[in-house]
């Protein structure tokens, strides 16, 4: 017996003796006056008793009651047997509360998690009803994650791919779903738990379907871009094994030869920034580049390689200077100079200049008289390998890469990249930097 039972059983007997005894010595004494002590003692002891027990079935009955009510209510005090059970099952009652209130804690936590998740997840009973989902599975199946629970699946996802594979019972490997209006790819995982219940796992994989292509594309078009030159190279090198040349033809073919290989090697240069720029750390935003500094290096690069073919402008703007890498930024619009060499006759205009806008963005201009281009072409320009005349591009050394590593440089530093072209009118590229990459310069720095 626990010491708790002794608690509250020693007091109950020691009561009812001490009633008892007070009963039978009460009735002794009534008793003895009408000389019938012994019949006194003993009425005197069963009264007592009686009394005792009616006292014992108010206690039950209190208890009772508050057991009637649900327990919610302080179980009373009542002390003895009945005062026991109340404080058992209040204190039972308590745990169990805790515990629940645990357990929904704990609940409501994984609940949370799943919302959390990168994926999508669904709940199904075993009649394939839903009976819970979260937010991100609701929104790739087209679900409403309260109207629809305890509805069929099938009701709601009526791709037939999709009920084939749920009902088919093969799950091993995930069936792909379009997203719900709208373009997108969806891939839906299930697995089963419990009796006959399931769990469906969506995972949207648009971007890496399309990180993929893109790859696949990548990998064709440098492998196209690299095949002409090695033709080439491959040619040249047997005619000049095998056949006797004189040394204007040995010298033109040696030509040919370093401008093929000088070709390859600017376009393993190009994807090798691409490479970095997608890679690498965003542009730091504390370390400042003067403007005009940089636009005079590549004014003095243009005017190189023009070759005094074309008339090459350095107009000069505010006293800028921008946050960011100088070597990225100098990239770009050096790339934008050299396309405007490129893609301007002889005698043309190019202008350099920079301005800041009204509202505190910076931007850089590279003008051109040069063929211009059309409008057709301009959403694509900065697609990498696109080009608008493939041959008048490779003949004059472009890789196909130089506006898609322009477009990199602008969005790393927060900006946008815009282009007006008139096609045989010239073509007028601008990067706009934001405010925040921005400030004037202490002193004047502009060059005129």
């Amino acid at each position: 017996m626990s010491p708790v039972s002794m608690n509250w059983m020693l007091p109950q007997v020691l009561a009812s003796w001490a009633a008892m005894a007070a009963g039978a010595w009460l009735g002794w004494l009534g008793g003895r006056a009408m000389g019938a002590a012994s019949a006194g003692a003993a009425l005197g002891a069963m009264g007592a008793m009686g009394l005792a027990m009616a006292v014992d079935g108010l206690r039950a009955r209190r208890l009772m009651s508050w057991l009637r009510g649900g327990t919610d209510a302080e179980a009373p005090r009542i002390g003895g047997l009945w005062g026991e059970i109340a404080y058992r099952v209040e204190r039972s009652q308590r745990q169990r509360d805790q515990a629940l209130v645990n357990e929904q804690r704990r609940l409501s936590g994984f609940l949370s998690a799943i919302e959390a998740s990168p994926n999508g997840v669904l709940l199904l009973d075993e009649g394939d009803h839903i009976s819970w989902c979260n937010a991100l599975a609701a929104d790739h199946l087209g679900l409403n994650p309260q109207r629809d629970r305890g509805q069929p699946i099938t009701n709601l996802v009526r791709s037939p791919a999709f009920v084939a594979h749920l009902q088919g019972g093969h799950w091993l490997e995930p069936v792909a779903l379009g997203l719900p209006g709208r373009e997108g790819s969806l891939l839906v995982s299930v697995r089963g738990h419990g009796d006959g219940q399931k769990l469906l796992v969506t995972q949207d994989v648009t971007e890496r379907q399309r990180g993929d292509a893109m790859r696949r594309d990548l990998v064709a078009n440098v492998s196209h871009e690299i095949r002409s030159p090695l033709t080439v190279l491959s040619g040249f090198i047997e005619t000049m094994q095998t056949l006797a040349l004189s040394e204007a033809e040995r010298g033109r073919m040696l030509l040919l030869m370093q401008q093929q290989s000088e070709r390859m090697q600017g376009l393993v240069a190009d994807l090798l920034v691409l490479a970095k720029l997608e890679g690498g750390p965003r542009p730091p935003i504390d370390r400042w580049v003067p403007l005009a500094d940089l636009m005079q290096q590549v004014a003095d690069d243009a005017v190189q390689i023009s070759g005094g073919r074309h008339r090459v402008e350095l107009a000069g703007g505010e006293a800028l200077a921008l946050a960011g890498s100088q070597a990225e930024l100098v990239s770009a619009v050096t790339n934008l100079a050299t396309n405007a060499v490129r893609y301007t006759p002889d005698g043309g205009h190019i202008r350099l200049s920079w301005s800041l806008r009204p509202d505190g963005q910076a931007s850089i201009e590279v003008l051109d008289t040069g063929i211009g281009i059309a409008r057709e072409h301009l959403p694509r320009l900065t697609e990498r390998f696109y080009r608008v005349d493939s041959s008048r591009s490779r003949e004059t050394g472009g890789t196909g890469l130089g506006l898609a590593i322009v477009k990199h440089v602008v969005q790393r530093h927060g900006g946008v990249l815009e282009v007006d072209s008139v096609l045989g009118d010239g073509s007028c590229f601008r990067l706009v930097l934001p405010p925040s990459r921005v400030r004037r310069e202490p002193v004047d720095c502009a060059v005129a």
